[in-house]
């Protein structure tokens, strides 16, 4: 999923070529994307865009007259740039925004249709549809550590939850988590001040240091093409059995459902290997508990993953 420094890549790029020019044609491709029926998505057609924000993981292009248009791209929804009048992709395209200087195509892979579209009209409809997380590069942090302390989560959870905190999921909380050397099943409730003030400063930093990265390594006029969860250059997020960059430790995973939680054993619990749930029942004893034991096995030719 797009999370914050993607997501900020695709404003700053669609901001010289859609802000303040008319809209000239919506194409929606498939049903599914469409999300409210009032007012008619054609009503966004002829206006221009008068403005552009993100709304937790949601993109926001505001029209004249009042009315917005709400993008959330879900796991896999991404947007590309094309010239004017590009076709819609048959398979993964949703549809397409033509303006004078080129087409925005929205796209997504797989089967499932998740990705969303809401047209709404004024600033009280479209504040429904904001979360409530709490915008951590803009906050200072006693308002985190309220936002951490208003529910009982694990961390994992809760830096991912756009009720608590916006913009974050499930790469960038991985990282995050090891920069700040906490373990992601810690609760929210467990930590001590300096574990708060430490995971502030980690997200803070991740955030701006990956949203910087990207915006170099694309260049000053590119559109974002490749936005991905697994990059290269990331400390632990998708990097399973690969050595931690601080440590060396091999970078273990808790997978439940289509995620997957990547972090160092060391570096974040105190060696204790945490449990896969649907490996610790297939071993059941035979789970291994540090990152000794784990890497000794692996090292003899054997191991649990």
């Amino acid at each position: 999923m797009p999370e914050l420094p993607d997501l900020v890549l695709y404003l700053e790029r669609l901001e010289p070529r859609v802000l303040g020019r008319e809209l000239e044609a919506l194409r929606i491709a498939s049903p599914f994307l469409l999300r409210t029926v009032d007012p008619p998505p054609q009503d966004l057609v002829g206006r221009r865009v008068s403005g552009l924000s993100r709304l937790g993981k949601r993109l926001v292009l505001a029209f004249e007259g009042g009315l917005f248009a709400a993008l959330h791209l879900m796991v896999a929804g991404r947007l590309r740039w094309r010239g004017r009048g590009a076709a819609v992709p048959g398979r993964a395209g949703l549809a397409a925004l033509d303006f004078e200087a080129g087409t925005l195509l929205l796209t997504e892979a797989g089967s499932k249709r998740r990705a969303s579209l809401h047209v709404l009209r004024g600033e009280e409809e479209l504040a429904r549809l904001d979360p409530g997380g709490l915008e951590v590069l803009e906050a200072e942090p006693a308002d985190f550590e309220r936002a951490l302390a208003r529910e009982s989560h694990t961390l994992k959870r809760a830096l991912c939850d756009p009720r608590i905190l916006s913009g974050i999921g499930n790469a960038f909380s991985d990282e995050i988590l090891h920069r700040a050397r906490l373990s992601p099943v810690r609760l929210t409730g467990s930590l001590e001040a300096g574990e708060v003030a430490a995971l502030f400063e980690a997200a803070r930093g991740a955030l701006r240091e990956w949203t910087d990265r990207l915006r170099d390594e694309l260049g000053p006029e590119a559109f974002p093409e490749k936005v991905t969860a697994f990059r290269e250059g990331m400390a632990v997020h998708g990097r399973f059995g690969q050595p931690c960059p601080v440590c060396g430790t091999a970078v273990q995973r808790i997978r439940r459902a289509s995620n997957e939680t990547n972090y160092c054993p060391r570096c974040q619990t105190g060696g204790r290997l945490l449990r896969d749930r649907s490996l610790s029942r297939l071993l059941k004893d035979d789970w291994p508990r540090t990152a000794e034991e784990w890497e000794s096995r692996r090292g003899g030719g054997t191991s649990p993953s």
